[in-house]
């Protein structure tokens, strides 16, 4: 068991980091963890892939963040961002080290439970803020052959698909600047997508123009209401979203990018109530509290898993950082101070 701290960040993103500065500024003792590397939810994003946010709300800690050609940020540049605010700030992450567990104490607080490469710790908390944002893993579609090894459910680097056929399945941001980008690095590209249409509100207004005219000129081959029911060795079986089986497309390689949902585990151990469709955490929004006193949520995570647009980014949750301090650095110091028990 670990010597007792107040309070215990569970990650490292972009509002995790903003977080953990303004609690050390505060003077509130703080541990944080992260299951990877700091930002690990965008170090999986598409190299080069340009945020829809511009540079000014994307930033933390009241650092600025510049880009050379004062544009958007994009993958990289907004990695090396978080990274020095990491430097500047001195922040001590525990990169690598997934919490596993949180149990409630009878008498107030939470024991997590981690597990990093050096095995299972345990370390107890006051309070605990949950900053894990809302994408763990991909959206299956449940059709035989999804776990083929050609099957992916990231978009990496267009260069993987050079000389490719490529099915490209999923109609929003993600999909379509797959199938642009990877059209530019010299894949053969299909694109089929549930919908009828591109909707405005879900893609990227610079991407619009530029895919309505790769489908017109033939570049890229568009297949909607189409949704793939079965993958094969070097083939995929197309069918229509009435039911209808249409086609089977030859496909050297599969992207399905029809979005990513969250992993609650966390939230139901520590008796979290869920609501909706999202299952979405519940929490009063003048403090992050959850219904579990001194349980805190703060970033993307408050979204659960959005059926719809997702709504929620980075650049609507700077608010949670200054409502979660006011909330800790508030109540009496007694009520921050870790319970005596210990093993």
């Amino acid at each position: 068991m670990d010597s007792p701290a107040v309070v215990a960040i569970v990650g490292a993103g972009p509002i995790g980091l903003e977080l953990a500065v303004a609690l050390k500024e505060a003077g509130v003792d703080h541990l944080h963890f992260d299951a990877a590397q700091i930002g690990s939810t965008i170090s999986w994003y598409p190299v080069d892939m340009m945020f829809h946010s511009r540079a000014d709300r994307l930033a933390i800690a009241g650092v600025p963040l510049q880009i050379p050609d004062q544009q958007k940020p994009k993958r990289g540049e907004y990695l090396a961002y978080l990274r020095a605010v990491v430097q500047q700030f001195d922040l001590r992450i525990r990169s690598y080290e997934r919490v596993e567990r949180i149990d409630r104490l009878p008498g107030g607080g939470f024991e997590l439970t981690t597990r990093s490469a050096g095995g299972e710790q345990r370390y107890r908390v006051a309070a605990v803020v949950l900053a894990v944002g809302a994408m763990h893993a991909p959206r299956l579609l449940g059709i035989p052959g999804e776990d083929s090894p050609h099957v992916s459910h990231y978009f990496r680097d267009p260069h993987d698909s050079f000389g490719m056929r490529l099915l490209i399945v999923g109609g929003r941001n993600s999909a379509v600047e797959a199938a642009i980008r990877c059209q530019r690095a010299g894949a053969d590209v299909t694109l089929s997508y549930r919908r009828s249409d591109f909707d405005p509100q879900k893609v990227k207004w610079w991407l619009l123009p530029e895919i309505r005219g790769m489908i017109a000129d033939g570049r890229v081959r568009f297949l909607p209401s189409t949704v793939p029911c079965e993958i094969r060795g070097r083939s995929v079986l197309i069918e229509s979203t009435a039911g209808e089986t249409l086609r089977e497309l030859t496909a050297d390689a599969v992207l399905i990018l029809t979005g990513y949902r969250q992993d609650p585990t966390l939230f139901e151990q520590a008796g979290v109530d869920m609501q909706g469709e999202a299952r979405q955490p519940v929490y009063d929004p003048a403090t992050m509290e959850t219904n579990v006193p001194g349980l805190f949520v703060a970033g993307t995570a408050i979204a659960g898993t959005p059926a719809g647009k997702v709504s929620v980014i980075v650049e609507t949750c700077h608010v949670h950082v200054p409502r979660i301090v006011a909330a800790l650095t508030g109540r009496r110091a007694e009520a921050l101070s870790p319970g005596a028990e210990d093993d």
